[in-house]
């Protein structure tokens, strides 16, 4: 991908305000240059969380994770707001992004960066 280009994989319903995942397993992938990359998610269903793995140029983040990600690149989604999946340290340079959620019923809104 080139950068700032982003792309789907799975079962999505793109809606006018979101897109929202149908069945498990789908993803987002993003290139991007920026030392932060954050992304606005909510879970379909109130009260349940959606699992996700994150890699960054097709490994674990390790260093690069943001806040909402652990060094293997796991989160959860348990609650409507942004999330901090990147951070890099260092110097910055272009990176693909990647997203894949473990469960269905997610909402993928907007990607934010820093």
């Amino acid at each position: 991908m080139r950068l700032n280009q982003w792309a789907l994989s799975g079962d999505w319903t793109i809606e006018s305000r979101a897109s929202a995942l149908n069945r498990a397993d789908g993803g987002i992938a993003f290139r991007f240059h920026a030392r932060d990359l954050h992304l606005v998610l909510r879970q379909g269903e109130r009260g349940t969380s959606v699992p996700f793995r994150v890699q960054v140029d097709g490994e674990p983040p390790g260093d690069a994770r943001g806040i909402d990600v652990d060094e293997e690149g796991h989160g959860m989604v348990a609650q409507p707001r942004l999330y901090q999946l990147v951070r890099q340290r260092g110097s910055i340079t272009d990176r693909t992004f990647e997203i894949t959620f473990l469960a269905p019923a997610v909402e993928a809104y907007v990607f934010t960066f820093g």
